[in-house]
């Protein structure tokens, strides 16, 4: 895929960001951009007053894109700690995402000046294309190395100003999408008071019903997952509808399906074992021995009767692959085999990279059965119990593969 690398404190992320990010996809004709939060920018002051956490931070990021398949987040900066640096950034990117060429880093011109003193930017030059985006509103700076120009449109809008209004008691609210704004009230984040909004009673979700997916169905459906599960488990989650939504388009089959059951797949995972074996008796299928001593083991059946319950989701691809994507399922179907395969091994994963090549070249049995291989051993090795399905899918892409 054609990549681009947008990164920042997104402290918080407003719209001046999403514009920033729509432009280049369509100006540089991405597939896909990586949002990447800094942990701790080099550019910004250590003892700068944030009021707000890496968690607060990336669960903004994720509220902004809620739906939009073209953008994905990554935390290789928070998860690395300490200051960021550019460079160690673009190698990890590459190594897991896989682009085809060098992926866009897109700077702002305020940086642009300033680029040859980074660490190591002349290894940067040779790992990707600089891209400047205009961020002030005067003419272009004088780049001495490759670079490619946006004409983007400035917004007058900066994460610093927004901090600085909501603290003051200013106007900022038009300045950010609604569900950063409602994170922010919320938690009372840069110093937000009471009195500047009017406390409301938290209202329940008003159901969907639709027998085809809808894009705002998803959305809601994506929203529940990030106010549920952690942010690492969320992410995982979107991380998985992007690679499963990827293999749809490759293999033929409905990306919205795919984007639907990734992120849906760990709606579970936030329940007991309790509460998954009360919603895993409902669904009319047998429960074994090993999942009654093991009621984790059905969190994807869980989320399945969520998703019929609460959202009136009765597309049957979407439920199988949810069900399925812990153990497998001897007959699985495509899109079943699609969330198996996304679930293991997208880009937060510490898998092979051959595998994850595998993902953009083979076809889809051939891909399972590796993944399947690989997932199995790996089970062995730590002495747990394999199910009877996972036995059974073994055997027949044994069988299938012989």
């Amino acid at each position: 895929m054609k990549l681009g690398i947008l990164g920042g404190s997104f402290n918080p992320v407003h719209l001046g960001h999403l514009f920033l990010a729509d432009t280049a996809l369509c100006a540089l004709k991405l597939d896909r951009i990586v949002m990447i939060p800094a942990h701790c920018s080099p550019f910004k002051l250590a003892t700068e007053n944030t009021e707000s956490s890496a968690n607060d931070r990336l669960d903004m990021l994720a509220s902004a894109v809620t739906g939009d398949s073209r953008i994905a987040i990554d935390t290789c900066e928070i998860r690395r700690g300490g200051v960021s640096y550019t460079v160690n950034t673009l190698e990890d990117i590459i190594e897991r995402f896989l682009p085809d060429g060098k992926p866009e880093l897109i700077i702002g011109d305020d940086l642009a000046d300033d680029f040859p003193k980074w660490r190591d930017s002349e290894r940067i030059l040779q790992l990707a294309d600089i891209v400047i985006a205009r961020r002030l509103d005067k003419a272009p700076v004088n780049i001495p190395y490759p670079h490619k120009l946006i004409e983007n449109d400035v917004m007058e809008i900066s994460s610093h100003v927004i901090r600085q209004r909501i603290g003051e008691g200013g106007a900022w609210r038009s300045l950010v999408p609604s569900g950063v704004r409602a994170i922010i009230e919320d938690r009372r984040l840069y110093n937000l008071t009471s009195h500047q909004f009017d406390l409301q009673p938290v209202l329940g979700r008003t159901e969907i019903s639709a027998d085809q997916l809808s894009e705002q169905l998803i959305m809601l459906v994506e929203d529940t997952a990030r106010e549920t599960l952690t942010v690492d488990r969320f992410l995982h989650s979107k991380n998985t509808a992007l690679l499963a939504c990827d293999l749809c388009r490759r293999f033929n089959l409905d990306p919205m399906a795919g984007y639907l059951a990734g992120i849906a797949h760990d709606l579970g995972k936030q329940l007991d074992g309790k509460q998954i074996l009360k919603l895993a008796k409902t669904d009319d299928m047998e429960i074994t021995s090993l999942e009654k001593e093991k009621p984790g083991l059905m969190h994807g059946r869980a989320a399945a009767v969520l998703l019929r319950n609460r959202f009136c989701i009765h597309n049957e691809d979407v439920l199988e692959a949810i069900i399925a994507h812990t153990a497998g399922k001897e007959n699985m179907g495509p899109l079943a085999k699609v969330i198996y395969i996304a679930d293991k091994t997208e880009v937060s994963r510490s898998i092979d990279m051959d595998l994850r090549r595998m993902c953009y070249e083979e076809d889809l049995d051939s891909i399972l059965y590796v993944v399947l291989k690989k997932t199995v051993s790996k089970l062995q090795s730590r002495g747990l119990d394999l199910s009877e399905e996972t036995k059974k899918l073994m055997n027949r892409m044994k069988e299938k593969n012989s």
